[in-house]
């Protein structure tokens, strides 16, 4: 049997999150300044919902799953039928597992232009590891009966062009955030209040 499950874990999960991730954004502050402390902070926020709500049973601790109603493999019924919603959001559900993944791709792209033209390479190389954690989502869908979900390749298209959707957001806001900017500190004659 799997041991938890259901919205107030998950919500639960989301809150404590939350909390350490706003505890690191104001530990990375000084170090990077507050638009990229609170995107490295939001992006792993982010990363972390996307387990919590993926990786949960949606309804509660299903129990057992009986062998002969798991999954052998993962449906590759692309765009095939999806269910309307779940939990706590209306819709549909290829157009939710779109929308969880773009704060994670918006997050990525403002982080990572902290570091300038390394954003060049940061960025790409980001979006191939949030591709892949969906991957590797479905397949521990797949693996694990108990958490009571479906591997679905379709799941992977929709949270990739997603976190697609999330980089051009993120080069936008990039743009306008410009976190690669830093803020100098005062000079040693400022800070102790000579003037000229």
């Amino acid at each position: 049997m799997f041991p938890v499950g259901g919205v107030g874990v998950m919500l639960a999960g989301v809150a404590i999150g939350g909390v350490l991730c706003a505890l690191l954004a104001l530990a990375l502050v000084r170090r990077t300044g507050p638009v990229a402390a609170l995107a490295i902070a939001g992006l792993l926020w982010s990363i972390a919902i996307i387990g919590l709500i993926t990786l949960l049973p949606a309804d509660g601790a299903p129990g057992l799953v009986p062998a002969e109603g798991r999954l052998e493999t993962c449906s590759w019924d692309i765009g095939g039928p999806a269910p309307d919603g779940f939990w706590i959001f209306s819709g549909g559900q290829r157009l939710l597992n779109a929308v969880v993944f773009v704060p994670a791709g918006t997050f990525l792209v403002v982080a990572a232009s902290r570091w300038g033209k390394a954003a060049f390479l940061t960025v790409p190389v980001g979006f191939a590891l949030l591709a892949a954690y969906s991957v590797g989502i479905e397949w521990t869908q797949l693996a694990l009966a108990r958490l009571d979900r479906a591997c679905d390749v379709t799941d992977i298209i929709d949270n990739v062009t997603g976190a697609a959707i999330g980089v051009g957001v993120g080069i936008v806001l990039a743009l306008v955030l410009r976190p690669w900017r830093r803020r100098r500190p005062p000079t040693a004659g400022a800070a102790a209040g000579e003037t000229h």
